[in-house]
């Protein structure tokens, strides 16, 4: 049913891609297009294990947290598990008593040694929220544990060195020494293993580590703020772990019409080569991520192309691969919800289910809510550059009095068509909102709603649309993306009609910290005990 009904409800859609190509060899001749994830992932770190890379990446307040990637060729990547299912150290994780958003999972460190994985993070947090954890797990996909807690790290790599001993260097060119079962940090080893220098006042931070010809290498993002500076990725190295440290820039390149980039990480392959994988600020859709040769010169890893630019085409490793996708269509047919789908702070299990309706995800109001940005169990998917589109089928019937339900361009700025259920009465809504948070407890202080077209209904069932553009250079800006989305609905999914206007995409550091993402959700107003039933989410993305 659902490749049907997505291929009904996108037919419209003037950007819509072709069918996959199955062609293996063709995949393989295709190079990969920068960005190479070209999604919200940012802050990433990657390893290689036999044939097999691993990405992980930041998700703050989405749960499960943690998104596990992994690929053989750095083209086609697919989510295979997450590193904790939900954060409870506060209420604020179950949007109460505040909230967490863009806080909660920051920049975690991803290692393998003596056959095990395991993973470094440290909430974004203050007091015992902030705590760091150290995870391990047999395989990537899971499942982990936690193997201790301990005071917070900023930004964090882990580091096992050869002879057995681990460190931690965080924050900017801080280091200590952790037990050997790191159950905590050996006390008396911190230190700082470099000093700023003049033109290091910026930012500098996103520490990730290697070792290579018996050399250590630590990676850092590099920003000062002032005029002809730009962001940059910067390397220290030493002989000794401890120093002294001599630094060199390896990256300082913009890419596609955005800005600078840089943090991210290197990683090798089984024939020797190197690439790094860093991310990029792109407006609206969030920090995607690009891949480029990594090149030694003179004992230094230095990023892209033969000019030090980061290219717009690389080669991928490996023949043999299928197309992957971290962002699918879901008909819910599983019992299991897809790893592609992510939770707005922690869900309330009880109230969704894909058994009590199967080849549906039920949705229950369990709370009573004046605002999305208060509503659990609002389900989420990433958007993808250069253009995407996502279409819901709900079945309406089961609503109450009070109760709101839709489809969202999801973030501290929301663009959304929500269904309202006023006594008897539907109503659809093209509705913009806005949310202002508190700086401590990122608690809602106010909300703006603002209603631009709405539509009587008289059925049921409904599909409601939403197409988002990130190409660049659109929009009349100089630099940057249009950044824009359209909203449709359909009583038949064939007939499309557009409502309300075009909708302005934005990325804001200081709320929410992460790209747009398609939002499904229904929340209570006065009553809880009712649900919708979301039939299907067919989604398509162009390349061009």
């Amino acid at each position: 049913m659902l490749a049907l009904a997505c291929l009904l409800s996108l037919s419209s859609v003037l950007y819509a891609q072709d069918a996959p190509d199955t062609n293996y060899t063709t995949l393989h001749t295709e190079k990969i297009q920068n960005p190479m994830l070209w999604a919200d992932v940012p802050d990433p770190d990657v390893i290689r294990v036999g044939d097999t890379f691993y990405l992980v990446s930041t998700t703050m307040h989405l749960m499960p947290g943690a998104p596990i990637m992994k690929s053989k060729d750095l083209k086609n990547w697919e989510t295979v598990g997450y590193i904790f299912d939900k954060l409870t150290d506060s209420p604020k994780y179950d949007l109460q008593q505040g909230t967490a958003y863009g806080r909660g999972q920051w920049a975690t460190s991803l290692k393998y040694h003596n056959g095990k994985f395991y993973a470094l993070l440290a909430p974004n947090e203050q007091g015992a929220m902030g705590d760091t954890y150290i995870f391990s797990a047999e395989k990537a996909e899971g499942p982990w544990t936690i193997v201790s807690r301990m005071r917070h790290f900023h930004d964090c790599s882990l580091f096992f060195d050869d002879d057995g001993r681990v460190y931690v260097i965080y924050g900017t060119g801080e280091l200590m020494e952790l037990k050997p079962d790191l159950s905590d940090v050996i006390e008396g080893t911190h230190m700082r293993i470099f000093q700023r220098e003049e033109d290091e006042k910026g930012l500098l931070e996103g520490s990730r580590v290697i070792k290579h010809n018996g050399k250590y290498y630590l990676l850092m993002i590099s920003h000062v703020y002032a005029p002809g500076k730009h962001r940059r990725e910067v390397c220290y190295r030493a002989d000794d772990i401890h120093g002294p440290y001599e630094k060199q820039v390896i990256l300082e390149s913009e890419f596609g019409g955005f800005s600078y980039e840089a943090q991210g990480t290197i990683v090798d392959t089984q024939d020797g080569d190197w690439y790094g994988i860093i991310f990029q600020d792109r407006g609206g859709v969030g920090r995607v991520l690009t891949v480029m040769p990594c090149r030694w010169i003179n004992g230094w890893p230095m990023l892209g192309d033969e000019n030090g630019k980061v290219p717009d085409k690389v080669r991928p490793l490996v023949s043999g691969e299928p197309e992957t996708a971290i962002v699918k269509s879901d008909d819910f047919s599983d019992a299991r919800l897809g790893l592609h789908w992510q939770w707005n702070h922690n869900p309330i299990d009880e109230a969704w289910s894909l058994t009590e309706r199967p080849g549906c995800l039920r949705l229950k109001t369990n709370r009573v809510v004046n605002t999305l940005y208060l509503a659990p169990n609002t389900l989420t998917q990433r958007m993808e550059g250069p253009q995407c589109s996502g279409s819901v089928l709900m079945d309406l019937s089961k609503m109450r009095d009070g109760d709101c339900a839709g489809l969202a361009a999801f973030n501290s700025d929301t663009g959304a068509l929500r269904i309202k259920k006023n006594g008897k009465k539907l109503v659809l809504e093209m509705v913009e909102m806005k949310v202002e948070l508190s700086d401590r407890d990122k608690e809602v202080t106010n909300f703006e709603e603002k209603v631009i077209e709405s539509v009587d209904l008289s059925s049921n069932k409904i599909w409601l649309r939403l197409d988002a553009d990130f190409r660049p250079g659109q929009g009349g800006r100089r630099m940057g993306g249009a950044d824009m989305s359209k909203f449709y609905y359909s009583l038949d999914g064939a007939q499309w009609t557009k409502i309300g206007s075009d909708y302005r995409l934005s990325f804001d550091w200081r709320r929410f910290f992460m790209g747009q993402k398609f939002g499904i959700f229904c929340y209570a107003t006065k009553k809880k005990g009712g649900y919708v039933d979301v039939d299907e989410f067919c989604y398509q993305r162009s390349k061009d």
